[in-house]
């Protein structure tokens, strides 16, 4: 039974099914030898090659499913390789023996919060498509005055540079004085939308976390820069809410102690490489801000040094000859 090119590639945990379209297109996959194009479909025995790398596949039934729960810090970048160097959401993850991690979306740099991986590439595709209505729920702090008649508005929806945006909804989570707190939930995930959404009522989002993706909730337990790996029955929740098939195998160890032991010890280690990062950051940022200020130093000038009393004192030179003092011979 043939399936489609991209299809495959995206459940062998290639990239998104968005994303292999793309490679396709740009004429970097190869299958039995031929450059391939979009719409090809591959059967079982099919050889295909990524920028000539040859690609595992799997059979669907043959692949195990898996998901991480990813606790995202203020300060990591969306991508796998930043030109700048900063600090990734891939920079800690656990290392795969086979396929890679394909994030569920995008939480820009100033967004912390939950961020979802997975291994499987249609679940992913499928998760982010809007067709799904998948909610996701957000803690914003926002300053500024904010009163009945701006929620109405964002309710309704408001108009914004690509197309209608609204909030299905909002509720007061606390706060005092102009700095307020509100949960909101909308079911798509376009670039910045909730900051802009807030920022068309001229208020200011000064600070942003994703809490709840689904049903799937920001586990508090969970440390910043660290990540739980979801069971199989939240992972067939994930794979139920977009019709895909459930699974029946799972990564987790639930009953192995020193699997559990082992995963927190990792866990532990790259909160810590954040933490270290997050450092040296800072303390390359305040170097930073106090160079301009600060004048560089002029060594000091020596002094002669002044006899001591007692201390012998050196014979002047003899004058030479036409100098003050008679004419020379």
């Amino acid at each position: 039974m043939s399936e489609k090119l991209q299809k495959v590639l995206a459940r062998a945990g290639v990239g998104s099914r968005r994303e292999m379209e793309t490679i396709i297109s740009a004429g970097r996959v190869s299958v039995d030898g031929k450059v391939a194009v979009l719409g090809d479909r591959v059967g079982p025995g099919a050889v295909i090659r990524v920028d000539g790398h040859t690609v595992n596949t799997k059979a669907a039934e043959e692949q195990i499913c898996r998901v991480l729960a990813y606790h995202k810090p203020e300060g990591e970048m969306c991508t796998r390789h930043d030109p700048e160097g900063r600090p990734t959401v891939f920079d800690r993850l656990p290392i795969l023996k086979e396929g890679r991690w394909i994030a569920v979306g995008r939480l820009d740099v100033n967004t912390s919060g939950l961020l979802l991986f997975t291994t499987d590439g249609e679940l992913a595709n499928r998760l982010m498509h809007p067709r799904h209505e998948v909610e996701r729920e957000y803690a914003v702090r926002v300053f500024g005055e904010v009163n009945e008649a701006m929620l109405q508005r964002l309710r309704r929806g408001v108009q914004l540079e690509d197309g209608e945006g609204k909030f299905d909804k909002i509720g007061r989570a606390g706060g005092e004085g102009m700095n307020q707190w509100f949960n909101v939930t909308l079911c798509e995930g376009r670039n910045r939308e909730v900051r802009r959404l807030w920022e068309s009522q001229e208020v200011q989002v000064s600070r942003l976390m994703r809490i709840r993706y689904g049903d799937i909730q920001l586990d508090k337990n969970v440390p910043r820069g660290g990540w739980k790996e979801l069971g199989l029955e939240e992972v067939n929740y994930l794979r139920k809410l977009v019709g895909l098939l459930a699974e029946t195998e799972t990564k987790v160890a639930v009953d192995d102690r020193k699997a559990q032991f082992k995963q927190k010890a990792q866990i532990r280690r790259a909160v810590r490489k954040h933490q270290e990062q997050q450092h040296g950051d800072n303390r390359q940022a305040h170097v930073e801000r106090r160079a301009p200020s600060e004048k560089p130093q002029q060594p000091a000038k020596a002094r002669p040094a002044k006899p001591r009393v007692g201390s012998p004192v050196a014979p002047k030179a003899p004058l030479r000859a036409g100098k003050a003092g008679g004419r020379g011979r």
